[in-house]
């Protein structure tokens, strides 16, 4: 099969959803599929660029956008959703593509749109090869399809998650994200439901759907209006295992004492408001080292600071530093608030044999069998609890890590997950053939 991944971030610089979609095209790739990416990029001008990332071909399509919020959004969306879908098609068309492959927001309604449109092209200009329909398949990496802003909070403040994005959910949603001027966007709720519709009614016209885990799988069926859960399938992200380590513990180690470690975004959808108290009771074995950055960066090191927690942040930092800094560590800690689709990071820890403690959110069950491959707390009490567990008890560390390590070879291991996604490609292929 001929496989055009289209995907909102892709590598060098890129977060979870890039790095899975790269391990997807090179897992694809080694199977012997000719597959190609293209990139959605914002960027000043619009325009496309051409380059190369570990032997893949990458196409940049450079998209602009406004900073005001709500325009942008809707640049980014409804704007680009038919211009980049008539783009596409032309290549699909161009390059007889089997399969396109949205990964993300801006990419995958577009993908639907762009096969679509090859295939009426195709059918049009004649010949059995130019017949064949372009199937198209969309991967739901986080909640854009039924939350505007992709992560079911409602109010940070709040314990619990957004039940519905209602008309009274959607005029609390934007407090938060406006500030004192959130009477201002109240107008804007309709465009924010119209939106959502959108977004449902083009993923449910592809051929195929792949939510990346249980919790993910089992929202957008309930969530969504109009899926057909016969083309839904729940198939994990992939990881190179033996790669992954390879690339982890190539370097130095980045510490040389032992230290507990958070890795992701310092924002309150990662929990990080949850980071402190889960660990300034453990015996710690070092310092509690946050590697990477945002908007709570500041309030952590107060905060840490009135503690005594030892805090060390590091900002971002690239791939294999955050790697080796996940392999090294004694434990890794993961106070998650919103609704994890499915962590990268706890998927690449579990494949370097970290022990973990983490929180019960969202698709982190699919990753941590808890007293197998980690613990799974219920709330920031119960991850405190287990934090201290973990750092007082080396043998338990030692089993869990390695519990963790056989559950990614034999749940996310490349050779484990791509059968899977070539069975999701060749049903796509049969209902595109079948005009449905």
């Amino acid at each position: 099969m001929r496989i055009r991944l289209v995907t909102d971030s892709f590598p060098p610089r890129a977060g979870g959803s890039g790095w899975s979609t790269f391990e997807l095209a090179r897992g694809l790739a080694a199977r012997g599929h000719p597959v190609d990416i293209v990139h959605v990029v914002e960027a000043p001008r619009a325009g496309v660029a051409r380059r190369e990332y570990e032997g893949l071909a990458v196409t940049e399509y450079h998209v602009t956008a406004p900073r005001l919020p709500f325009a942008r959004n809707r640049a980014k969306n409804e704007r680009l959703y038919p211009r980049l879908g008539a783009w596409l098609a032309e290549g699909l068309v161009r390059d007889g593509v089997d399969i396109v492959h949205g990964q993300h927001v801006m990419s995958g309604p577009a993908s639907v749109l762009a096969a679509e449109t090859a295939s009426a092209i195709r059918a049009t200009t004649g010949g059995p090869a130019n017949a064949a329909r372009c199937a198209s398949v969309v991967t739901v990496r986080d909640y854009w399809p039924v939350c505007y802003w992709s992560d079911l909070i409602v109010d940070p403040a709040s314990p619990s998650l957004c039940p519905a994005c209602t008309p009274a959910n959607m005029r609390r949603c934007v407090r938060p994200h406006a500030g004192a001027a959130w009477p201002l966007t109240l107008p804007l709720v309709p465009y924010m439901r119209r939106n959502l519709a959108r977004k449902q009614a083009l993923l449910a016209r592809a051929h195929a759907l792949v939510a990346v885990s249980t919790a993910m799988g089992r929202d957008l069926a309930a969530r969504a209006a109009g899926l057909d859960a016969e083309r839904l399938a729940v198939v994990p992200n992939a990881v190179d295992v033996a790669a992954l380590r390879r690339e982890a513990l190539a370097g130095p180690r980045p510490m040389d004492r032992p230290y507990v470690v958070f890795a992701g975004k310092l924002e309150a959808n990662k929990g990080v408001q949850f980071l402190l108290g889960a660990v300034r009771d453990a015996p710690l074995p070092g310092p509690l080292v946050a590697v990477g950055d945002g908007t709570w960066r500041s309030r952590l090191e107060d905060e840490a600071r009135r503690l005594a927690v030892p805090l060390q942040v590091t900002g971002w930092r690239s791939r294999g530093e955050v790697l080796a800094w996940i392999a090294h560590a004694t434990i890794l800690v993961f106070p998650s608030y919103g609704p994890e689709s499915l962590s990268r990071v706890l998927v690449e820890a579990s494949a370097l044999g970290v022990a973990m403690a983490v929180m019960d959110t969202g698709g982190t069950r699919d990753i941590v069998v808890h007293e197998e491959s980690g613990l799974v707390a219920a709330t920031p009490e119960a991850l405190a609890r287990d934090v201290a567990r973990l750092c007082a008890d080396d043998g338990l560390r030692r089993r869990l890590g390695a519990g963790a390590r056989r559950r990614a070879e034999m749940v996310f291991d490349t050779s484990v997950v791509m059968p899977r996604i070539e069975a999701v490609y060749e049903r796509a292929r049969e209902r595109a053939g079948a005009g449905r």
